[in-house]
């Protein structure tokens, strides 16, 4: 049987500055992650190479992710993000989190806007009934 989560994507940028192996190992740590991730490599403003990472989970692996980065998210974070769930889900159901990338790096998960890992979540459709936030705030409030 078939798991709620239909896909994980995991996606963010390393600048020329950063140690993009680092960054790999904590998504690794976050998400269970084994397989290489999708890398693009784009110019910025001046000049300098900046990555592209996408990391697309579906199924089993999806769920496994979801489920193990829930387990290290702190409850406090859990349930600040399960009280406005709503302002976290788009109009196709996906649940958006955006986590600070540098405290990614040091094994913390917190909320962050600027230079963020973005986790887009999409539940099976038919798992939602009606608005996405009661499905989601039932996932957060798990173990």
């Amino acid at each position: 049987m078939k798991g709620p989560i239909q896909s994980v994507e995991v996606s963010y940028l390393v600048h020329a500055t950063e140690d993009a192996k680092k960054i790999e190992e904590s998504i690794s740590w976050l998400i269970g992650q084994e397989e290489p991730p999708m890398v693009d490599t784009l110019v910025g403003h001046f000049g300098n190479p900046i990555l592209r990472v996408r990391v697309h989970l579906t199924g089993d692996d999806a769920g496994r992710a979801l489920s193990r980065a829930l387990a290290k998210m702190p409850r406090r974070l859990k349930d600040e993000i399960a009280a406005d769930v709503e302002a976290y889900t788009d109009e196709h159901s996906a649940l958006f989190l955006r986590l600070d990338k540098q405290k990614l790096v040091e094994r913390e998960i917190a909320v962050g806007n600027s230079d963020a890992v973005r986790l887009k979540v999409k539940p099976r459709s038919f798992e939602v009934r009606g608005r996405p936030g009661p499905f989601f705030s039932a996932l957060l409030e798990g173990p």
